[in-house]
């Protein structure tokens, strides 16, 4: 198995979909930069329960707790907007809302990774990576 993926945040994505989809609490992905600091937002949005980096060789690995034993998860959609083909840039007049403000999409700013809501307040626009609900 190969730990290259040519996109990374889709990969991850897909790993949280189909841990939800047949009812797994956790995933374990390689990390990177971008990957952690999306888990860290969906975790401060209250969407998963944890995010941790465990040492390992080659690479670290993201550990995310998507829900407690027991209870659902709290994601109910969660997709990638921008794509390595098509990427989705927006200034802060034109962020998205997602299901009339009950979601959220994540932004990437020159401040690093943003919610919707945090770039309109801070007046950025940036790529759009994800839109979860």
């Amino acid at each position: 198995m190969s730990i290259q993926s040519t996109d990374s945040v889709a990969d991850l994505l897909t790993r949280i979909r189909n841990a939800i989809a047949v009812g797994k609490t956790e995933i374990r992905v390689p990390t990177s930069k971008l990957k952690f600091a999306i888990a860290e937002k969906l975790q401060k949005m209250h969407y998963v329960d944890s995010v941790e980096l465990e040492a390992a060789k080659p690479r670290d690995i993201l550990h995310v707790v998507i829900n407690k034993e027991n209870t659902n998860a709290r994601i109910n959609e969660i997709s990638k907007v921008s794509t390595p083909g098509r990427r989705v840039y927006v200034n802060a007049d034109n962020i998205p809302k997602v299901k009339s403000g009950r979601g959220t999409v994540l932004v990437s700013t020159n401040r690093g990774i943003l919610t919707g809501e945090e770039a309109v307040k801070a007046r950025l626009g940036g790529e759009v990576l994800v839109k979860v609900y």
